[in-house]
């Protein structure tokens, strides 16, 4: 396993911006959105990261950007370091890279449901509601829905995003906009759906984020059906009434648990235990999802 994982980045003069994964850098007619191997769990991002861990959530973006791409218009120019100025070409940025259209974006958290997971499952045991979806009754933890749902949340700056209800975001984006949003969101998931399938995976859920390009027209923007925006769950050991193995952070979690972790910063360092572990997850659900080895192992 490779032992160093990137963490940070610093491309020429180019303004900077940076996300609890992502480094994003303002260029004149372009993003150049940057995936590092930073990873975080209870929304502290941990000292040490998952090696390759950025070149697979840039690779499986890119690799649902063009299996999507008769759905929906989205953001991606290029994933090519060759298409990038001089200063943005190192060996350490190949894979992680996409260079995509300036958007505006739209200031909501397009979710949606296949599953009863996470913050689903605590609205639903409390109220037998999602968002303010009223759902069957008697509904057991990750059992899966009559029908994909769509469950906006609210964008926040820093700590976990808002869920709330269609009629609210209609109120924030406009009842048109809303109605596009989540009638798009839910054809994405269902292809997404239908090709994880395929692939023996389940995806429970998943956000999307949508912007308008300088013609007006809506489009896909950041990352798409990755492990870090996504519940992706093995579909031959799926039993509902508990939680499920997922392709995601989940070693890391569990081991967070494990040690009492307080989920306020710092985090601990991740033994390299968790740390291989959880590179090999990220790594099968690239190959599974793609049907295509890793190249960087």
């Amino acid at each position: 396993m490779k032992s160093t994982a990137l963490l940070t980045t610093a491309i020429g003069n180019y303004p900077k911006r940076s996300g609890k994964v992502r480094d994003i850098y303002e260029m004149p007619d372009h993003l150049l959105i940057v995936a590092t191997d930073r990873i975080s769990a209870y929304d502290v991002v941990m000292p040490n990261g998952i090696p390759d861990k950025g070149r697979v959530l840039t690779q499986i973006s890119a690799f649902w950007f063009n299996l999507l791409a008769d759905l929906t218009p989205n953001h991606l120019v290029s994933t090519a370091l060759d298409q990038l100025p001089d200063d943005c070409r190192s060996e350490e940025l190949d894979g992680r890279v996409m260079l995509c259209r300036k958007c505006e974006v739209i200031p909501l958290e397009c979710v949606v449901r296949g599953y009863l997971a996470g913050s689903g499952w605590r609205e639903y045991k409390a109220s037998q509601t999602v968002c303010g979806l009223e759902l069957p009754a008697d509904l057991k933890q990750c059992a899966e829905l009559p029908g994909p749902i769509f469950t906006p949340a609210t964008k926040a700056a820093s700590g976990h995003d808002e869920n709330i209800s269609f009629e609210r975001a209609c109120q924030i984006v406009g009842e048109d906009v809303a109605t596009e949003l989540r009638d798009r969101s839910l054809a994405v998931y269902e292809r997404g759906r239908g090709h994880a399938a395929e692939a023996g995976i389940l995806l429970a859920d998943t956000k999307f984020e949508w912007g308008r390009d300088e013609d007006g027209t809506l489009v896909l923007i950041d990352e798409v059906l990755t492990p870090d925006s996504s519940r992706f769950w093995p579909a031959d050991t799926y039993k509902p009434g508990r939680d499920q193995p997922s392709f995601d952070k989940q070693f890391v979690r569990d081991y967070l648990d494990k040690v009492k972790f307080d989920r306020t910063p710092p985090g601990p360092v991740l033994p390299a235990e968790i740390v291989q572990k959880t590179r090999a997850k990220y790594i099968e659900a690239y190959t599974r999802l793609t049907g295509k080895d890793f190249p960087w192992e």
